[in-house]
C-alpha cells in the first residue's frame, strides 16, 4: 500500500498505476475513489498543502494540493492527449501512458512519444478560472492556516518568481526523476507537433539568457479579482469528471495535482511577439490577448488538475465542512443547547454597536442570518435587504460598524458610495470578447456575502453614464437579488444571494426590504472608544460560539406548520380589515420573512405562535418608528 508520502508527493505515479490496472475509461472514477478513501480519515485533508496560504515556491511540482476558491469564469473545453504511446529506445518495447492530470505529455529520458500511434486518444477537459473567495475575512483565512498540518519546505526544484526565465532556469526547476512516474527530465512532448526550439549548446543558452536580461519584463496579467485589494493566487483548474454540478460563483475546495511548468506561460519577447507552450498553442485561433488571459505565467496563476471537488456551503473554519454527518451533529448539540444565551449576548453586543438601539439590533441580527431559500417567478423568497438610516454624520461610524461585522461574518465587503467609486468601478461583470474571458465586477460574489453600502459618503456632483448604470445595478441586486452580466449585445440575468446592508443618514436612495431608523437613547459620544471596548469583549470561546451560531442558523431548514398557516391567514384578514394601507401583500411577505428569521435565530425550525406574535410586535414598532420620521426619510 502506498505511503502518505507517495500519494501526497507523487500522485501522478499513483494515477499511472491505476491507469495500468483499469485503463482510461474508468480512470477519473477510480482515481477519485482512491484519493477519497485516503482523505476520508479524520483530519486527513489537513495534511494536504493549500494554495491559499502556502507560497508557491514552497510547493513541489506535481504534488497533491488543495485550493479553496470561487469559480470566476468557465473557459471553453480544452483538448489534450489523454492516452499516448511511448517507445523504449533501449529495449524497443512499447507501453501506454495516461495524459490525464498533467499539462504536458512526458516520458523518461530513454523513451520517446509516438505521436502517430493509432492507440493515442485525444480527450477534452473543462477549464475553470478560480479566484480566492471574494470578501473572505481575515479571521477565516487565519483559521484555515492554523488548522493546517501540512509540512512544506522551500522546494529545491522551484525557484522564486522571475519576470523572465531562460532555458537553463527552466531545466533547474524540473523535479527529480522518479522511476514510478514520468518526469519532466525526459522529453516534454505535446499532443501537437512541438514548436519548441531545437536544443542549444551551453554557450548559446547563456547568450540567449543574457540577451533577454535586458528586455522589458512582461506586464503582470490582471488576475481578475472581483473586489479591489484582494490578495492570494488565482488558479486554472482542469476538471476531468462531469462539471455539470459546478457553476459560476460557486465556492469549491478542489484537491488535485499542482502543475507549474514554466513552459505553460505565454510571454512577450523582445520583438513583442508571443510564445506559447506547444500544448496550448492555438495558432491563428487565439490572438495575443486571449493567449495571455488563458495561458498566464504559472508562477502567478498555477494549474491544478482536479481529482476531487467539494462544494462548500460555508467557509467557517471552526465548523465541519459537512454539518449533516453524525459526528458534526454531535458536535453541534452543545451549540444548540446554548442558542438562547448566545443570541441574548449577541443582541446586547449589537445594541451597544448601534448606539443603544435594541430594535435596530434585532433587525441587524435577522439580517445577518438571512438568505434566499427559493424563487417564485421574479421574486427571491427570503431576501431581506436592510437600510439602517439615521447614522451619525461626519464620523467614521459606518467603518467602525463594518469592522465589527467583519469579525463576526465569514465573507463581507465595504463599499463607500462615493462619486469616484460609482463613476469608476466595474460593478457588474462584463464579457471581454477580445480576450474571451469574463471581466469580474464588484457584484460577482458568492452566496451569503455581506455587502455593506455606505451612503453617508454621498456628495454633490455629477454621475456619469457608468455611475448611473452602477447605481441601477446595485438597486437591482438589492431589490431582486439578481445581477445583469454585460455581454455587449445582450444582458444575462444571474441570480445572487447577497446580504445587502445600506447605512445612510436619511432614507436610502435604493429601495430596500426593510428600513430601521436609528434612534439612540442619547447622543453618540466617543465612538472609537465604544467600538474598541466591544472588540475587546469578543475573545476566545465566546467569539467562536457567536461565529458558529451565525453560520449554523443561516443554514437551518425551516417549515411552516399547517396550523400556523391558518393562524396567519386569519391574522392577515383581521389586520387588513383594520388598516388596509398598513397591511398589503408585500407587508405580509415581509412579516413572514421576519417571522422565519426570528424562529431560526432562536434555533427553531418551525414557526410557533409565540414567535409569530413577537414578529408582529417587532414590525409594529418598526413601522411606527418609520412613520414618525420626516416624510423625506420614511419608507415602510
Amino acid at each position: 500500500m502506498p505511503s502518505v508520502e507517495d500519494w501526497l508527493h507523487n500522485p501522478l505515479g499513483i494515477i499511472q498505476g491505476i491507469f495500468d490496472q483499469h485503463g482510461d475509461p474508468e480512470l477519473p472514477q477510480k482515481v477519485g475513489e482512491y484519493f477519497q478513501n485516503r482523505l476520508g480519515g479524520k483530519d486527513a485533508l489537513a495534511w494536504v498543502p493549500s494554495l491559499n496560504d502556502t507560497p508557491l515556491h514552497h510547493l513541489k511540482p506535481n504534488s497533491l494540493v488543495k485550493f479553496r476558491c470561487m469559480v470566476q469564469d468557465m473557459f471553453d473545453p480544452e483538448f489534450y492527449l489523454g492516452v499516448y504511446e511511448v517507445t523504449d529506445t533501449k529495449l524497443g518495447t512499447k507501453s501506454m501512458r495516461s495524459g490525464r492530470y498533467k499539462d504536458i505529455a512526458e516520458c523518461l529520458p530513454h523513451q520517446e512519444i509516438n505521436l502517430d500511434s493509432p492507440q493515442n486518444v485525444t480527450l477534452d477537459r473543462q477549464t475553470l478560472y478560480c479566484v480566492p473567495v471574494p470578501g473572505e475575512n481575515p479571521w477565516v483565512k487565519q483559521g484555515f492556516t492554523s488548522s493546517s498540518q501540512a509540512r512544506v519546505l522551500p522546494s529545491t526544484s522551484y525557484q522564486p518568481v522571475r519576470n523572465k526565465r531562460g532555458l537553463e532556469e527552466e531545466e533547474d526547476q524540473t523535479p527529480l526523476p522518479d522511476i514510478s512516474a514520468p518526469t519532466s527530465e525526459g522529453q516534454n512532448c505535446s499532443n501537437e507537433v512541438s514548436n519548441a526550439p531545437e536544443p542549444e549548446n551551453a554557450e548559446a543558452k547563456r547568450t540567449r539568457t543574457e540577451d533577454e536580461a535586458g528586455a522589458l519584463p512582461s506586464p503582470i496579467p490582471d488576475l481578475n479579482f472581483p473586489l479591489p485589494g484582494e490578495t492570494g493566487p488565482a488558479c486554472l483548474v482542469k476538471v476531468y469528471q462531469s462539471s455539470d454540478s459546478l457553476k459560476l460563483n460557486d465556492v469549491v475546495e478542489f484537491v488535485g495535482v499542482l502543475s507549474i511548468d514554466p513552459a505553460l506561460a505565454t510571454f512577450n519577447t523582445t520583438t513583442g511577439e508571443t510564445g506559447t507552450s506547444a500544448y496550448e498553442d492555438g495558432g491563428d485561433m487565439m490572438d495575443i490577448e486571449e493567449q495571455a488571459a488563458h495561458s498566464p505565467p504559472p508562477s502567478l496563476v498555477p494549474r491544478l488538475h482536479a481529482i476531487l471537488a467539494y462544494n462548500l456551503v460555508h467557509i467557517n473554519p471552526g465548523l465541519p465542512v459537512n454539518l449533516t454527518t453524525p459526528t458534526a451533529l454531535s458536535g453541534l448539540s452543545t451549540l444548540t443547547s446554548e442558542v438562547a444565551q448566545i443570541r441574548q449576548q449577541l443582541c446586547s453586543l449589537l445594541t451597544e454597536a448601534l448606539l443603544g438601539d435594541s430594535l435596530a439590533a434585532e433587525y441587524l441580527l435577522l439580517h445577518l442570518i438571512s438568505s434566499v431559500y427559493g424563487r417564485r417567478d421574479v421574486v427571491a423568497l427570503g431576501k431581506f435587504s436592510l437600510n439602517i438610516s439615521g447614522c451619525p454624520s461626519e464620523t467614521s461610524y459606518p467603518q467602525l460598524l463594518y469592522r465589527l461585522l467583519q469579525d463576526l461574518t465569514t465573507k463581507s465587503h465595504f463599499l463607500p458610495l462615493t462619486l469616484a467609486n460609482m463613476n469608476s468601478l466595474r460593478i457588474t461583470p462584463k464579457k471581454d470578447y477580445t480576450a474571451n474571458r469574463l471581466l469580474s465586477g464588484v457584484l460577482q460574489l458568492s452566496e451569503r456575502t455581506l455587502l455593506v453600502l455606505d451612503e453617508t459618503q454621498l456628495e454633490p456632483g455629477q454621475l456619469q453614464t457608468t455611475g448611473v448604470l452602477n447605481v441601477q445595478a446595485l438597486g437591482t441586486a438589492v431589490q431582486w437579488q439578481k445581477v445583469d452580466y454585460d455581454f455587449d449585445f445582450h444582458k444575462t440575468e444571474f441570480p445572487c444571494n447577497l446580504r445587502m446592508l445600506l447605512l445612510s443618514e436619511g432614507r436610502s436612495l435604493i429601495q430596500t426590504d426593510c428600513q430601521v431608523p436609528l434612534q439612540p437613547p442619547s447622543p453618540p459620544q466617543q465612538l472609537e472608544r465604544t467600538f474598541h471596548r466591544i472588540q475587546a469583549s469578543l475573545t476566545g470561546d465566546y467569539l467562536t460560539k457567536v461565529r458558529s451560531y451565525l453560520t449554523v442558523t443561516e443554514l437551518m431548514e425551516y417549515t411552516l406548520p399547517e396550523g400556523m398557516q391558518k393562524v396567519i391567514e386569519e391574522d392577515f384578514v383581521q389586520m387588513r380589515s383594520a388598516n388596509p394601507k398598513n397591511m398589503t401583500a408585500e407587508d405580509l411577505h415581509s412579516l413572514l420573512v421576519v417571522a422565519r428569521l426570528l424562529a431560526l435565530s432562536i434555533g427553531q425550525t418551525t414557526l410557533s405562535q409565540e414567535v409569530w406574535d413577537r414578529a408582529k410586535q417587532l414590525e409594529t414598532e418598526r413601522k411606527a418608528r418609520v412613520k414618525a420620521q420626516p416624510q423625506t426619510q420614511a419608507r415602510s
